[in-house]
């Protein structure tokens, strides 16, 4: 199942997923980083977070954090726990988060995607995202895709 963040039973694993699987492939963010690390409560209370899991209070196997800014849906994270990947979780979190975005009238979906995260890219392009520009200075792609269907 796919439900809204519960920050008090949530955020320990949600961060700890943060940590083992997003900031190692990160190049502007270093796992000593303790400022970024004491920052990530803040970080998930300003968005929306949806996480997967098997119950509506069990650990989550994974989780999509986002912003509404304007008429563009921004992704800012997205990790799914090692041993629940292959499970389409990724996929439906996503989806949830396109979902969440047409409902507020968003057009646009960005996202920003790491170098050394040719899993996340490969995602991306699968559900329909382009890459728009390179920023070889903080070594990712940008990416988009239009949440506006066209007859």
């Amino acid at each position: 199942m796919i439900r809204r963040r519960r920050a008090r039973t949530d955020d320990p694993e949600i961060i700890r997923l943060i940590i083992r699987e997003l900031i190692p492939l990160s190049y502007t963010t270093s796992p000593r980083d303790a400022q970024a690390i004491r920052d990530l409560p803040k970080r998930l209370r300003d968005g929306v977070t949806f996480v997967a899991a098997r119950t509506k209070t069990s650990t989550p196997m994974g989780f999509v954090h986002l912003y509404i800014r304007g008429e563009t849906l921004l992704y800012d994270m997205l990790a799914v726990h090692p041993q629940h990947r292959g499970k389409q979780l990724g996929t439906q979190l996503m989806a949830q988060g396109e979902a969440y975005g047409r409902i507020h009238k968003c057009k646009t979906a960005r996202l920003f995607v790491d170098y050394s995260n040719p899993r996340a890219m490969r995602l991306y392009t699968q559900l329909g995202y382009k890459t728009v520009r390179e920023l070889p200075d903080y070594q990712c792609y940008e990416m988009i895709k239009s949440l506006t269907t066209s007859f």
